[in-house]
């Protein structure tokens, strides 16, 4: 670990120093007030990410850490594969919601082998209720390159880890920490609020720039290189998987995002800047999203005497490749409904409308209306006939067809559960 030594210095040279910090301060006051106009934070001083601020955190943090770690199953077995399958679930999901994913797809698919081979509507019903369905895809598709490349081993090394499709520098600092205790950085959301809030940095964490920055400095101080993978037996305790893992904790448990940091309980709130100025809600700083675009849907529940009409999207854009019921673009009438029905070439026997719905996805926002139509017997029609719609048994459908959360709203009148839904108890 990198320690920054003392430097003695002379009165005069003493005098000189404070002079220049007084006249640095001023700057940076100048500076942050302009930043205020700006960004509309209060009046701080601007810090750069200080190693020497970071060096302090590293022993209390590990051991904190060593005590409060949560039990987790991807931690009690920390394979390279389940590490990667963690970690990518993980993202834009919470721990609780993971777990039962997580058992569910190790369990169907327990290797990179398994992954690589699966037919894509089983890797995407596995997936179902997770959300950001590229990230399986993506997944599947470097499990196929670690099968033909590394003869089914997945990298130790992060150079290698990161050329693989779906893997960024995030995770790939995590695989090769945590299963290969490789001594490199893992930062994610939580570590880039945890770190802003210590060292007061008050730069823009959506940049990549900033992100970098942050890698660079965590780098300084990562334990050394393991031998053996991340676990909870002796000698783990200073390994830098459980290092960058104590980050993320800590930023998912005690300094915690949209709200107050629990700062009795942080193990390092005596190093945090942020404490010592009172300004921890307003770290870390985010540059303002660009507002979702909002798209009106009519959604059609489309029903016989015992099937349930669904199709399957494009093979791009938006939830590519996955089944959904029914839709078109805007909010239509109850007659323009009936005559959408007709259009798909069903008999409509009943119409009747269905409450709103919303859905939001990170860039865009579904607002829903829906109707549920009863129509004839599609029997005697043939497949040509039909078009792109499938009828098919809501059993089935919940079983084997993968459709999203979107659209849960409206399956739920066809007894379709969706996701983690379908394991909850009645």
């Amino acid at each position: 670990m990198k320690k920054t030594g003392e430097q003695k210095v002379t009165a005069q040279n003493a005098d000189t120093e404070n002079m220049e910090t007084q006249n640095m301060e001023t700057q940076n006051i100048k500076t942050q007030n302009m930043k205020t106009q700006a960004t509309g934070t209060n009046n701080r001083n601007f810090r750069q990410i200080s190693t020497q601020k970071l060096t302090q955190i590293v022993d209390p943090l590990l051991a904190w850490f060593d005590r409060n770690a949560r039990i987790l199953p991807w931690r009690e077995n920390p394979l390279p594969y389940n590490v990667w399958v963690s970690e990518i679930m993980l993202q834009q999901t919470r721990v609780e919601a993971v777990k039962p994913f997580f058992a569910r797809f190790t369990e169907a698919l327990p290797d990179v082998q398994a992954l690589a081979q699966c037919p894509e509507d089983r890797l995407l019903k596995l997936w179902e209720g997770l959300g950001y369905y590229n990230r399986v895809r993506n997944m599947q598709k470097a499990a196929r390159v670690v099968v033909e490349q590394y003869g089914g081993r997945i990298p130790d090394r992060y150079e290698e880890l990161i050329k693989l499709p779906g893997i960024g520098s995030y995770t790939a600092g995590a695989v090769a920490s945590i299963a290969y205790g490789r001594a490199v950085p893992a930062v994610d959301g939580n570590v880039l609020r945890v770190i802003s809030r210590i060292s007061g940095y008050d730069g823009d964490i959506m940049k990549q720039s900033v992100r970098r920055e942050f890698e660079k400095s965590l780098q300084e101080i990562m334990p050394e290189e393991s031998q053996q993978p991340y676990g909870r037996a002796p000698g783990c305790r200073n390994h830098p998987g459980a290092f960058n893992q104590a980050l993320m904790e800590l930023g998912a448990t005690v300094c915690v995002p949209n709200g107050m940091p629990d700062c009795g309980s942080c193990p390092v709130s005596m190093f945090c800047s942020a404490k010592e100025q009172g300004c921890q809600m307003e770290l870390p700083v985010k540059a303002s999203k660009k507002e979702r675009r909002v798209e009106k849907k009519t959604v059609f529940v489309i029903r016989d005497s015992g099937h349930a009409a669904v199709r399957k999207r494009p093979s791009g854009g938006l939830l590519a490749g996955l089944y959904e019921l029914p839709n078109v673009e805007g909010h239509l009438s109850s007659e323009e409904a009936l005559e959408q029905v007709k259009r798909y070439g069903f008999t409509p026997l009943r119409i009747w409308p269905l409450a709103p719905a919303k859905h939001i996805f990170s860039h865009v926002e579904w607002q829903m209306t829906g109707y549920m139509a009863e129509v004839g017997d599609w029997g005697e029609r043939s497949r040509a006939d039909m078009g792109d719609i499938l009828f098919v048994d809501p059993e089935r459908t919940e079983r084997e067809y993968p459709i999203p959360a979107a659209f849960a709203a409206y399956a739920s009148y066809l007894s379709i559960r969706l996701g983690q839904d379908r394991y909850t108890e009645d």
